[in-house]
Order: structure tokens, then sequence, then C-alpha cells
């Protein structure tokens, strides 16, 4: 969700498989099967460029045969991470009505909804894309972020535990839970939960910033900034804690924090776009992101 200085937060389907932000990558004990979604996403070029090049190849792919369940998966995969969420719900759609036992194409279906906000048919379709026998670590953090979307506080955070069950110290699942915290007003818990998750080796930008968006809200604008600092420059870092600080005193932030979990991700302005993919929009501002 983006947290800008005015608290204007937009959703974002993010990390376990919101794909917007950053591939998965899990760091549990357990011996896991990883799904083909899985394999998709860590495959996928870390450039702009390299995606859009990509891109196109699986354009022209699916249109030559839109039947094939893995050009289906990763061009969407690939959509899903330039921001094209709508075009990438429209292809999941269709693939998902072919194959509507699929649990790999219910699970990037399920994420693109919440993409787009349909966070209830996200959560209608989540709840079929896992079995309890067989459950996804992936589906279940994606959950807990669509319930918070709705939200459901407690009942996000119980999808969160259970997905850290199977995969202990995951930095996504445990920032998710962090910020669950905190639109639920548990700060000191956020703060505890959005830390170990920052401090894990695994933990990217995203959960970092994160972190610091709870440690701004709980006052602590020195290390919320220092924190910030890690992967913005100085100013920029600077400037978000301050646009922050300056909300906390003229906003509601419990309000407008609820209000974030139900925006839909910025729209992207295909006129100006290259076919098949666009310019993922950039924000200085530090991001409140419930991934997917």
């Amino acid at each position: 969700m983006l947290f800008s200085a005015r608290f204007r937060a937009q959703a974002k389907i993010i990390c376990l498989a919101s794909l917007l932000a950053a591939p998965l990558t899990g760091c549990g004990s357990l011996a896991l099967t990883t799904p083909l979604t899985e394999q998709i996403n860590a495959s996928l070029p870390s450039d702009e460029s390299g995606l859009r090049r990509y891109s196109d190849e699986l354009g022209r792919r699916y249109d030559s045969n839109p039947a094939d369940r893995e050009t289906v998966l990763a061009y969407a995969a690939v959509l899903r991470k330039l921001r094209q969420t709508a075009q990438a719900v429209a292809v999941l759609q269709r693939e998902a009505a072919r194959n509507p036992e699929d649990l790999d194409v219910l699970g990037a279906y399920g994420k693109a909804l919440a993409d787009v906000g349909r966070f209830q048919e996200a959560a209608d379709v989540l709840t079929r894309a896992h079995t309890p026998e067989r459950p996804n670590w992936s589906i279940l953090s994606a959950q807990g972020s669509v319930a918070d979307r709705l939200g459901d506080h407690a009942q996000a955070q119980a999808f969160y535990e259970a997905a850290l069950a199977i995969m202990p110290d995951e930095p996504s699942i445990l920032s998710n839970l962090g910020l669950s915290f905190a639109l639920s007003r548990d700060l000191e818990r956020a703060e505890d939960v959005s830390r170990r998750a920052a401090n894990l080796p695994a933990a990217d930008m995203r959960v970092r910033q994160n972190f610091a968006l709870v440690l701004a809200l709980r006052g602590k604008f020195v290390e919320a900034e220092d924190i910030s600092r890690r992967d913005l420059r100085p100013e920029e870092a600077a400037q978000n804690i301050a646009d922050i600080r300056a909300s906390m005193a003229q906003s509601d932030t419990w309000k407008t924090l609820r209000q974030s979990s139900r925006n839909e991700p910025p729209r992207i302005n295909l006129s100006t776009a290259p076919k098949r993919a666009a310019q993922p929009a950039r924000s200085n501002s530090p991001e409140l992101r419930k991934g997917l």
C-alpha cells in the first residue's frame, strides 16, 4: 500500500507473489515442492528492459497459443510485474475458466484480482487455490493480505501465522504480519515483528521500508530515517519520514491506514506505454506494501 505525505495509500498485490515488488524467495527449513508459479517468478528478469523484452516474447507466444498453460502463467507474471494488472486478470480469467481445478492458475488469478482491488473475489478464488492437506505458504500469505484489505485483521494474522508455520522466518510474511499489527493499532508488536523481518538476511528494500514506516508510526523518526537510508538517497529518506510525521500530526492515522488497504493499485497510462509493457510507477514515498 502506498503511504504518502497525505496518507494516500494505494494497495499493491506483492511479495509472496505480488510479483510487482519482488519475486518470492523462501528460507524455510522444510523441504517443499516449489509451485510452478514460484519457479516462474524466480526466473523473471530483474530489470525493466528485460521484463519488457520478455513480455513481448511471451505476448507473441500467447497470441499463437493462448491455451498453453505455462505461457499463460509466465505472461501473467510479467504483466503483473510491469503493473499491467487488468491485462493479467483477463489472461488468467480465461485460463481459470478453462482449467477451474488448476491450483497454480487459481493462485495466480486470485493474486491478480487483488491487484485490481477486487478483494472479495480474490478471497473466494484463493480459498480454492490450495487444500488443507497441501497448504501453500504463498497462498496463505496472500489470503492474509486480502483479509487485511477487507478489514479482518484477526483473520489476516491467522493466515500469516499459518504461512509462517510452513516457512519460518520468511521476511515477506513477517513484514505483512507486522503491517497487519499496525493496522490493528498494536504498534509494539508491529515493531517487534517488522524489526525481525528487516534483520533477516533475505530481507529486501520493501521489507526495510515497511519497517521504517512502522518505526515512524511509533515516533522513532531518527531510527526510521536511518533504516530508510539503507535503500534510498539521504534526501529521499529524510523527506519520506518528514511526510509521515506531518501526516500523523494532521490526519486520523488509523482511519486513513484502513482506507489505504481498500484502494486500487496505480493505473498505467497505456496510451504512452509500449505494447504489452508499461513503465512501473515510481514513488519516493515510503510504502506500506501488503504483498501477495
